[in-house]
């Protein structure tokens, strides 16, 4: 029941308001300033100049949102431009959230885009419109004020002459009653001579002259000045002020239609930005966790298969030799990686010094990877060849759809040779020709590889199998000079996998020889490429080195390469690769950890002292 009355009594609240309005309009359309406010002229022009600062005012309002409008626009823009993917990051572009969030910058965008249409279409349409009315409307403030001040002057003017005409009259009225008075005492006075009284009478006839012309000139301006003065009150006066309301009620009528007109151009983006909404809503539940889950086990995906057990090793049935060898077979097999697993940070890059030195049998792409990307497990193997072969085949469909329309072209210019000269084609046509054999003696290529890559059974790819293999299938022995040698099961030699870096055909920093340059006195070291071979995805870490000998500084010296380090003037370093004719010395020393830093240093930038 209250609600019912609550209701009641806002519904006759707001009939009354309407009916208040309508009586209201009712009344303005029957009363006018020029008749209700005549005597408020100056009122008027003050209410009028706060209107037309008022709607400057408005006008300045627009300005600054604009201004505002612009600036989010722009940030808006920038925001989206400094959270795009980078190139590095489009192999993540997959996933169904990278996706949405890619989607939904370009929303974002769009959202920047009706953002400057508003500060677009407020500056050229409500802006320009008020500023446009503003100046008229204080024109025509002026020229009506002038009107109004001229028809003042003028009744004015008439006023005073008004005014004086009645003083004139007043003070010959004034002299004219006193003349009489004069003659009549001179009338009645015998000792005056009767031209003295003659005398007072031509005054006194005079004097009544003029008071009668005075009072008739009185009588004009006061005619003059009523008339003027009810043209004034009645026309003239009302008109000016007519104008005015007219002015005025055009600037209320104005800013009415401008601030209707700005929520319109409000209004005419608001559709945009709902969709714009709903889009990002629709990026938002495309997200698929399964499915990025899935992408992750496709892309990271290795083909390994998990290693297998252990076996047991019965000491008490081995000899001290094997017992030495499983020990070290052990301890450098725990170090073994596997590229794209999750130990794959730990794989090092074997690369020269400057990158000059060395060779690799496989050219590498773009991305530093081999050209069959044979340094990747199976299965990411398999995926880049597979994407390689889809891409050539893409290539050579469009080069194929390119050379027949160069043929259709040189058929044309055959027949009708006004249409151009087929000689023109021809180059073209070759180059076409020669740049599709080319993608198709790749693809057969890329084939070949991927047929290869097919054909490698997971479980010998597998870096456990490879671990067993070398603890079962060697024996190693480290002698006092640092030369290592290997001893198969069957008594052949074999190379020594875990021997000093210097003394790999490829040295992972400097690529240096193909042997280790002994002192006299001591063994002579040597060392083959890896012995599981070199397509393997894992490398073994090495045993610390023995010194060869003492350095010290002579200079000072910057690190600015890959396996290098640097050093200080005068420090003492440890000698564990002499120079083998590239210009360059591996050296070592302490550091605070407890551990060792290795690299190389410059042999001119040092004094060595070797052990005898």
């Amino acid at each position: 029941m209250l609600a019912l009355l609550a209701g009641g009594s806002s519904r006759s609240s707001s009939n009354n308001k309407l009916a208040e309005s309508e009586s209201a309009a009712q009344n303005s359309s029957t009363m006018s300033w020029g008749t209700e406010l005549w005597d408020q002229n100056d009122n008027l022009a003050i209410h009028t100049n706060r209107g037309i600062d008022a709607l400057d005012k408005y006008a300045n309002f627009l300005r600054d949102r604009v201004a505002i409008e612009t600036e989010y626009a722009g940030k808006l823009r920038r925001l989206v431009k400094n959270y795009q993917p980078k190139k590095k990051e489009e192999e993540d572009n997959e996933f169904t959230s990278m996706q949405a969030f890619r989607n939904l910058l370009k929303e974002v965008g769009d959202l920047a885009g009706q953002r400057e249409v508003v500060s677009e279409s407020l500056q050229l349409q409500i802006i320009a419109g008020v500023t446009l009315l503003s100046k008229t409307l204080r024109e025509e403030r002026k020229k009506c004020l002038s009107d109004g001040a001229n028809l003042q002057q003028n009744l004015t003017t008439q006023l005073s002459s008004l005014d004086r005409a009645k003083r004139n009259y007043e003070k010959a009225y004034r002299d004219s009653e006193k003349a009489v008075d004069s003659y009549k005492r001179a009338d009645m006075d015998l000792n005056l001579s009767r031209a003295e009284v003659e005398r007072y009478k031509n005054v006194m006839t005079a004097k009544i002259q003029q008071s009668d012309d005075a009072k008739n000139e009185y009588a004009n301006q006061l005619q003059k000045t009523n008339n003027l003065q009810q043209q004034h009150f009645s026309m003239l006066l009302p008109a000016v002020l007519n104008r005015l309301q007219e002015l005025d009620e055009k600037r209320t009528r104005g800013f009415r239609e401008f601030i209707v007109g700005a929520a319109d151009v409000e209004s005419s983006v608001a559709p945009i930005i709902a969709r714009c909404m709903e889009g990002i809503v629709k990026a938002g539940e495309s997200i698929n966790e399964k499915e990025d889950t899935f992408k992750v086990i496709e892309r990271y995906q290795s083909g390994f298969t998990p290693p297998r057990d252990i076996p047991f090793e019965d000491l008490s049935k081995c000899d001290p030799d094997s017992v030495q060898d499983s020990h070290y077979s052990n301890s450098t097999s725990n170090h073994l990686t596997i590229k794209g697993t999750m130990s794959a940070n730990k794989l090092r890059k074997r690369v020269g010094i400057f990158n000059i030195f060395g060779s690799n049998k496989n050219s590498l792409t773009a991305d530093g990877q081999k050209e069959d990307f044979s340094d990747l497990p199976p299965n990411q193997r398999r995926k880049k060849l597979q994407g390689k072969i889809a891409e050539l085949t893409q290539s050579i469909a469009q080069e194929t759809k390119a050379r027949d329309g160069l043929m259709k072209m040189k058929i044309v210019y055959e027949a009708n040779s006004s249409l151009g000269n087929p000689m023109t084609v021809e180059g073209q046509l070759n180059e076409s020709e020669h740049k599709l054999e080319k993608l198709k003696v790749d693809l057969k290529k890329y084939q070949d590889f991927l047929e290869k890559a097919c054909q490698v059974p997971a479980a010998t790819s597998s870096p456990q199998a490879s671990r067993n293999q070398l603890q079962n299938g060697h024996r190693t022995s480290r002698h006092s000079n640092g030369s290592a040698d290997d001893h198969h099961d069957d008594g052949d030699d074999q190379p020594d996998d875990a021997g000093s870096l210097s003394s790999s055909s490829a040295s992972p920093e400097s690529g240096l020889g193909t042997s280790h340059t002994s002192l006299p006195g001591s063994g002579q070291g040597s060392a083959n490429e890896n012995a599981i071979g070199e397509d393997t995805y894992y490398e073994t870490e090495v045993e610390t080195l023995n010194p060869l000998g003492t350095c010290r500084a002579l200079y000072p010296f910057e690190a600015s390469s890959e396996g290098s380090i640097p050093m200080s003037e005068g420090e003492e370093l440890q000698v564990i690769e002499i120079d083998q004719g590239d210009g360059w010395t591996r050296v070592r020393r302490a550091n605070n950890s407890n551990g060792w830093d290795e690299g190389f240093v410059p042999t001119s930038y040092i004094e060595c002292t070797l052990y005898a």
